[in-house]
C-alpha cells in the first residue's frame, strides 16, 4: 500500500511540474503524436536532410544550419549542429552546454521536443525544440552513398576531438577549433564536413585568416547558412542526387522567454524570417527582401517543396498541413532564376507588380507560407 501511495504522489508531482510550463515551452507539454508524424515523413527513403532555421532577430538575421543523417538503428535521423556556446568564452563556462562543438541529437528532439537529452543546459529553440522559436526548412537528399554519409559523420567526430584537444591551424580552419560566429560557425562546419570529409573539393568555403582583425573583412569572408545551403544543393544536383523540401512551421504560441537573452521577448513575439544571404537585403526587416539571391533561394525551395508540417493551434497535435508535387532541382532552379530576375528588377525600379515567384516564406505570421492553391502553384511559373 505504501508503494502504491508513493507512485500516486509521484504521478501527481510529475503532472503538476509538467503543467507548470506552457505548451511549447522548455520542460512543458509537446505534441503527443511526434512519433507518428516522424514515421510518416520517414516513409520517403531520403538519406540526408539539410535543416535551415529561420532568423529570429531584427536587422541582419542569418539563421542557423544543421544536418540530419538518416539512422536506421536509432529509428530517427541524427542531427549535427554547431554549438553556439562552445566558444571558450568565460561567460559561457557555467550554465551553458559546452561539452561538444558539434551537438548530436535525434531529429525529433531537435525539432519538436521540449526536454533535451543533453541536459538542462542545452539551449531551447537552438539545440532542441526549434519549431517553438522559428520555422525550419528541410532539404531532403536521396541516393547518397553510405560511404559519403559515414565520411561526413566521421568529420563531425573529428571536429569534436579537435575541439576537446584545443587543436589549431588545421586544413579546414585557421586558428583554434572552437565556435566563432564569423570564422567557424554553423555554415562552415557543415560545409567543411562535405569538402574535407566527403571530398567535395569544388565546394567553396570562404575563410578569414586569423591575423585579419578588421570586422568588415571577416564579415565578408563569413559563411552564411542560406548561401552554404545553395552551394550544397548545387553539389548534390551535380552528383545526381534527388531532393525535395519540407517546411516545419513555427508554433506561434510559445510564451517561453530565453533567460540568456538580454531582451526578454517571448518566442511567439520574435521575428520569424527567411535567413538572408549577405546582400543589400541583409539589414532589411522581414517581409522586405528584394535581392536576387534571396528571392532565388526562396522561390527555389518553394518549387522543390513537398510537405509543410505545423502544430495545430486547436488540437496541439502535429499535422501534415499541406502537400504538393515537388519540382526537380533543374526545373525548379530555372523557374526560380527567371522569377527572381524579373521580380528583383521590378523591386529595383520601385514598380507596383504582382511577384512572378512564390516565396517559401519570411513573414512572422506564417500560417500560409505554403500556398498550395492552383493560383499559388501557377505563380511559381513566370
Amino acid at each position: 500500500m505504501r508503494l502504491v501511495a508513493w507512485f500516486m504522489v509521484a504521478a501527481v508531482v510529475f503532472v503538476t511540474d509538467t503543467a507548470a510550463a506552457d505548451f511549447g515551452s522548455k520542460g512543458g507539454p509537446e505534441p503527443v503524436n511526434i512519433d507518428e508524424i516522424a514515421s510518416l515523413l520517414r516513409q520517403d527513403p531520403y538519406d540526408l536532410e539539410l535543416l535551415i532555421s529561420f532568423g529570429t532577430s531584427k536587422g541582419g538575421s542569418a539563421g542557423h544550419l544543421a544536418l540530419a543523417v538518416r539512422d536506421e538503428v536509432l529509428g530517427d535521423d541524427r542531427v549535427y549542429s554547431a554549438n553556439f556556446y562552445a566558444d571558450r568564452s568565460p561567460r559561457h563556462e557555467s550554465g551553458f552546454y559546452t561539452e561538444d562543438l558539434m551537438i548530436s541529437v535525434p531529429k525529433k528532439e531537435y525539432l519538436f521536443k521540449t526536454v533535451s537529452s543533453l541536459g538542462d543546459t542545452a539551449s531551447f529553440g537552438l539545440d532542441f525544440g526549434e519549431i517553438y522559436k522559428r520555422s525550419v526548412i528541410g532539404v531532403r537528399v536521396y541516393g547518397v552513398p553510405a560511404g559519403e554519409k559515414g565520411a561526413v559523420m566521421a568529420f563531425f567526430s573529428r571536429l569534436n576531438d579537435d575541439y576537446h584537444h584545443q587543436a589549431k591551424n588545421t586544413e579546414y580552419h585557421d586558428g583554434e577549433i572552437k565556435y566563432d560566429y564569423m570564422r567557424l560557425n554553423c555554415a562552415k562546419t557543415i560545409g567543411s564536413a562535405f569538402r574535407f570529409g566527403a571530398g567535395y573539393s569544388d565546394l567553396d568555403i570562404p575563410s578569414a585568416k586569423i591575423f585579419t582583425r578588421r570586422r568588415v573583412v571577416v564579415a565578408a569572408k563569413a559563411n552564411i547558412p542560406t548561401e552554404m545551403a545553395m552551394k550544397l544543393v548545387k553539389e548534390w544536383n551535380k552528383r545526381g542526387y534527388g531532393m525535395d523540401v519540407v517546411l516545419y512551421k513555427k508554433y506561434s504560441g510559445s510564451t517561453y522567454v530565453d533567460p540568456h537573452e538580454e531582451e526578454r521577448v517571448a518566442f511567439k513575439d520574435l521575428p520569424n524570417r527567411f535567413p538572408s544571404v549577405l546582400s543589400r537585403d541583409f539589414r532589411r526587416e522581414e517581409g522586405a527582401y528584394e535581392d536576387f539571391d534571396n528571392l532565388f533561394a526562396m522561390y527555389l525551395l518553394y518549387n522543390m517543396g513537398k510537405y509543410s508540417v505545423r502544430v495545430n493551434d486547436q488540437t496541439k497535435l502535429l499535422e501534415i498541413e499541406k502537400s504538393k508535387n515537388p519540382i526537380g532541382y533543374a526545373e525548379a532552379a530555372e523557374l526560380a532564376t527567371r522569377s527572381a530576375s524579373l521580380d528583383s528588377e521590378k523591386f529595383r525600379r520601385n514598380l507596383p507588380f504582382e511577384p512572378s515567384g512564390t516565396r517559401i516564406g519570411e513573414a512572422a505570421d506564417n500560417t500560409h507560407l505554403y500556398n498550395f492553391t492552383d493560383d499559388g502553384d501557377k505563380k511559381a511559373l513566370p
